[in-house]
């Protein structure tokens, strides 16, 4: 995601080896000016954000560190330009959000995202189907809404559909209604007819424009034109994983004038992320981003379970039940690439490994067949498993013999860590990283 403009930025904040050197701020100012505009970020942006960085540094005095804080101060008032983070849930529910933007900008999978974002944070949420200008929009939705077990609805026209959902929303205590509209490959007068006649059945809480980041500066334009004509109230960022440069994300608040509020990162429905600008920053200089990973953590790890784990462990009782669960556990992290960039000074090794979904690895899938192919009493009792009984698991799961031990040999190691971390105060750090479960931003 951020990591080629991260370097870009070390590189320019390196410029700077001497003291009150006026010549070196000015080779870094000019290094950083490539570095922004090389990564998409919008020539106005640029130009305003270098004059910043320029004007604080000199008045703090020239130094690699004080230059270095000068960026980072100016990157987050550049980021934070707009405004409101996260979500905004009404005073009296049914919040309603209606998600806006154009064709193959991933809209109606966002929608299903966001809907998987507020369920897991204990939200009811019911999703309106009402683009029905795109051939099986509706039944795509419908069906990602059946993955994530969120209720939707629709009916025979766009209209039809909104009201009838924010019916079935009030009548059903629903927390949260989102509304799915029509998109277009461009803009045009009968799209923007549509939207406002939606708008103006649903009084929504929320506009979202949903922005593709591989159309780099084009986002941006089109983002403004439909905040010129529906008034957004923020954006969302889709296949920010796939931006090779991550400009975009700099600069789209200031030229549309309202707030990045959520990035897509990643095809599953789990790969969605509140846009927190200290967060971005920190990742930008180097900082990665802890938080936005505990949470994630917490998200995927049931905190009772993990309890539990931890007390059989304690026992010596850890069974291959308990091993394919924490496999499940850990396949909801989702792509490794992702979580390596959060973590400081590993974005290099992320981008050498590349994409990694952990639900989808081979390893996961090969260890849950052998742990699925066995029987009851040796999922219980891992010491059971002599060489005819390894055998008839190979061949139920598909797998080589040497796959089979490997596997176990990786069990039984992973159990001997375990014990070894859990004896070490491994609740306690369990406990830290697992309390960032439900800091989710609200207002």
């Amino acid at each position: 995601m951020l990591n080629k403009i991260a370097e870009s930025l070390k590189a320019a904040v390196s410029r700077i080896r001497h003291f009150d050197d006026e010549a070196s701020l000015k080779r870094a100012l000019e290094e950083l000016r490539k570095a922004l505009l090389k990564n998409d970020v919008h020539y106005k942006v640029v130009k305003d954000l270098i004059a910043a960085v320029e004007t604080k540094t000199k008045q703090a005095g020239i130094q690699k560190d004080r230059f270095a804080k000068a960026l980072e101060e100016t990157l987050y008032e550049t980021l934070a330009a707009a405004g409101s983070q996260g979500f905004t849930f009404a005073d009296r529910p049914p919040t309603v959000v209606m998600i806006a933007g154009l064709q193959g900008g991933g809209k109606t999978t966002t929608c299903a995202k966001l809907a998987k974002y507020l369920k897991e944070r204990g939200k009811k949420v019911l999703v309106a189907a009402a683009d029905l200008q795109r051939l099986a929009a509706v039944e795509q939705l419908r069906r990602l809404c059946e993955q994530i077990e969120v209720e939707a609805f629709s009916a025979s026209t766009p209209i039809e559909t909104v009201n009838g959902a924010l019916k079935r929303a009030k009548d059903g205590h629903f927390d949260v209604l989102i509304a799915d509209t029509a998109g277009r490959l461009a803009i045009d007068a009968p799209l923007m007819e549509e939207l406002n006649a939606i708008k103006s059945a649903i009084n929504p809480h929320e506009i979202f424009y949903v922005a593709d980041s591989l159309t780099g500066q084009d986002a941006a334009k089109t983002a403004a034109a439909f905040h010129e004509k529906i008034t957004l109230t923020g954006v969302i960022l889709t296949k920010f994983d796939g931006d090779s440069t991550g400009g975009i994300a700099l600069g789209i608040a200031r030229q549309v004038g309202v707030a990045l509020r959520f990035i897509g990162v990643g095809e599953k429905l789990g790969d969605l992320e509140v846009f927190i600008p200290e967060r971005i920053v920190s990742r930008l200089m180097g900082g990665g981003d802890i938080a936005t990973l505990a949470e994630k953590v917490g998200a995927a790890i049931d905190e009772k379970k993990a309890k539990e784990i931890e007390r059989k462990i304690k026992k010596g009782s850890f069974n291959y039940d308990d091993f394919l669960e924490q496999i499940e556990q850990l396949g909801k992290l989702g792509n490794i690439k992702s979580l390596l960039s959060m973590l400081p000074g590993a974005g290099a090794l992320a981008d050498k490994l590349g994409d990694v979904d952990l639900q989808n690895s081979k390893e996961i899938k090969h260890t849950r067949a052998m742990i699925q192919s066995m029987t009851r009493r040796e999922r219980e009792n891992p010491d059971l498993l002599n060489p005819s009984r390894k055998n008839r698991i190979a061949l139920g799961a598909g797998l080589k013999i040497e796959e089979i031990n490997r596997i176990i040999k990786q069990f039984k190691n992973g159990s001997k860590l375990a014990k070894q971390f859990s004896s070490k105060g491994g609740s306690s750090r369990l406990q830290s990283l697992l309390g960032a479960k439900n800091s989710f931003r609200t207002r």
